[in-house]
């Protein structure tokens, strides 16, 4: 049998002007953000260093889940437990994946136990958009935001009737189906949809200790986002997801465990545009992370709930905003029944007009268990040139120590919040579907919380401490560039995250990775190709277990084959590279899939 303890580290170890911001395919600079500053922007105001993913490009890619998607995004590398629906790290420009707050349609979601976002339990068929935000982001979002901020969007509903069927298969047994709806009639707009995953997958523990069965997953998901256009000043819309996945892990040479992860994202949301300059929303949300092994017994159940209130006045070049913000947490996790609430209000000031651009952000946070915590942001950006820009930025933020971390058996009442302090400076080049960008950064946290000696809490195993202190410090190089008929696109990234107090890198992460792509139209094909590498990563703190370097290349084609129906087809890991991103856990090696989707035009 596998004991609370066990379970739990199974989980966690997975442990003109123009802006700063990198598409996959090239974006359009009056396409429209939120996730920079919670208002909408178009990217040709914003400071902050995005990345956009939209729907086209997510089908393209034949990716298997968001992790996936998100390893070919410039900052991001991921670990995993092995094959999809195993545990899942994300590591954004080296920070902890704790340090990354997730939205889906705006509702939080994360663990109180492990801390972080279940993202093997984000369901890929259901995203109809990604904004990736990299850099703390504290003084807009409070707790959490201290590498930097994902945002997930399901699909809202257009005029006329728009239904859609997908089916796919791919190697280890695995199948996809997925359905759904949406439009607009009147005042109403609505999206429906509905998906399911299997596979047999493939044995993802390597060592003599473990069972060398297949470890497959079963994952079933729903959404639906409902909008009632009022009248001319009020809109109201309500916005659910919700996932169930069952996957295996192994406990023993002869027998298994089954990881069953539910989870919810609700939110109700009321928009008024009291006149062209004032307007107003307000956010009720509520979100559930609940995960359950068995047989092995073990349950871990977040529930989180959230309300805000924004106002957003625009003037001119000027853009103010004022926000009060509250969120509560529970956590059970036996023997842990526990609650806790931060009241926040948050300000914020925007300035764009001759090729200058400011954006100015402060809030207070005032959490239940430790009192009020104070973070700010302040960025410039300077238009020199008609393609050319200069960016530069500070920031502060923060994260509360989870409920486990304070209430477990491993746990101290009197660990403080992790903080941080940032500073970036940035360059970008656009003209066209052509664009350069350069940004460095230095990312420095203190009251890092780490698993250390035997001490104030009750177990004799060990205890969390705010011991550490880190460092998450690059370059991150971006561009893509049209040359004739082909679109070329890449990234790479420099980075050193380490541990200040050893000078050790930080586990699982490399100081160098990259991704490459290229892709053309041939006879009616978009067919394209990609490159992922990484360097050496260590698995331990020491640096003594070595995770060694390798490089992915993947191919990927899509047609449409009729009048209303596209193929989709994709080849990862071509060449069959043996590479683990956790030691003794094994990756898919070659793997194929095949999709075909109806969706009337």
């Amino acid at each position: 049998m596998v004991t609370a303890c066990a379970a739990h580290a199974q989980r966690a170890d997975a442990t003109a002007p123009v802006q700063l911001a990198q598409n996959l395919r090239a974006p359009s600079l009056a396409e429209t953000v939120v996730t920079a500053t919670r208002s909408p922007q178009p990217l040709s105001d914003l400071l902050a260093d995005v990345t956009v993913l939209d729907r086209e490009t997510i089908e393209t890619s034949g990716a298997t889940g968001l992790a996936d998607v998100l390893a070919r995004v410039p900052g991001i590398e991921i670990s995993r437990n092995g094959g999809p629906g195993t545990t899942t790290s994300v590591f954004l420009r080296g920070a902890e994946s704790r340090f990354t707050a997730v939205y889906i349609d705006g509702v939080r979601m994360d663990s109180q136990a492990t801390g972080g976002a279940a993202w093997e339990s984000i369901p890929l068929a259901l995203v109809d958009r990604i904004e990736v935000l990299r850099g703390p982001a504290g003084a807009v979002y409070g707790s959490d935001a201290m590498g930097g901020v994902v945002q997930i969007f399901t699909k809202r509903g257009e005029h006329g009737v728009a239904p859609y069927v997908g089916v796919g298969i791919g190697s280890h047994g695995t199948y996809k189906a997925e359905a759904g709806v949406s439009g607009a009639s009147g005042t109403i707009d609505y999206a429906l949809g509905i998906a399911r995953e299997q596979s047999k997958g493939f044995n993802a523990r390597t060592t003599a200790t473990a069972n060398p069965d297949r470890d497959g997953y079963e994952s079933t998901s729903a959404n639906a986002r409902v909008g009632l256009q009022i009248n001319s000043i009020h809109r109201l819309e309500g916005t659910l997801l919700v996932n169930d996945m069952d996957s295996g892990y192994d406990t023993s040479p002869v027998n298994d465990d089954r990881n069953m992860h539910t989870l919810h994202a609700l939110g109700l949301n009321w928009q008024a545009q009291w006149s062209t300059a004032y307007k107003t929303r307000v956010q009720i949300t509520d979100s559930r992370d609940k995960y359950e092994t068995k047989p092995s017994p073990y349950l871990s159940d977040t529930h989180l709930r959230g309300y805000l209130f924004q106002n957003e006045w625009r003037q001119g070049a000027h853009l103010l905003t004022a926000a009060l913000e509250r969120r509560e947490d529970n956590l059970e996790n036996a023997p842990i029944d526990r609650k806790r609430s931060q009241d926040a209000v948050a300000l914020g000031y925007g300035y764009s007009a001759g090729g200058h651009t400011l954006q100015a952000n402060v809030r207070h946070d005032s959490d239940s268990e430790f009192g009020g915590k104070g973070t700010g942001s302040l960025a410039y950006g300077y238009a020199f040139a008609p393609q050319w820009r200069a960016t530069a930025s500070v920031g502060t933020a923060f994260r509360a120590p989870t409920l486990y971390h304070r209430f477990s058996e491993y746990g101290t009442g009197s660990l403080n919040p992790e903080s941080s302090r940032n500073v970036e400076v940035g360059l970008r080049w656009a003209e066209g579907s052509s664009s350069f960008s350069a940004t460095a950064y230095r990312n420095r946290v203190q009251d890092l919380i780490t698993f250390g000696a035997p001490g104030p809490c009750p177990s004799t195993f060990g205890c969390y401490t705010n011991t550490a202190r880190a460092e998450y410090k690059g370059v991150t190089l971006a561009g893509s560039y049209r040359l004739g008929p082909v679109q070329l696109r890449g990234s790479m990234d420099f980075q050193r995250p380490r541990d200040l107090d050893t000078g050790k890198q930080l586990r699982r992460r490399a100081t160098r990775h990259a991704t490459f792509g290229a892709d053309t139209q041939v006879a009616g094909w978009t067919v394209g190709t990609e490159v992922q590498a990484s360097g050496r990563r260590f698995d331990n703190d020491a640096n003594t277990l070595t995770l060694g370097g390798y490089t992915l290349v993947n191919l990927y084609a899509s047609t449409r084959i009729a009048r209303d129906f596209t193929l989709v087809a994709r080849i990862d890991n071509v060449a069959d590279k043996h590479y683990e991103t956790a030691r003794t856990y094994a990756t898919p090696g070659r793997v194929a899939y095949v999709g075909v989707k109806w969706a009337p035009q």
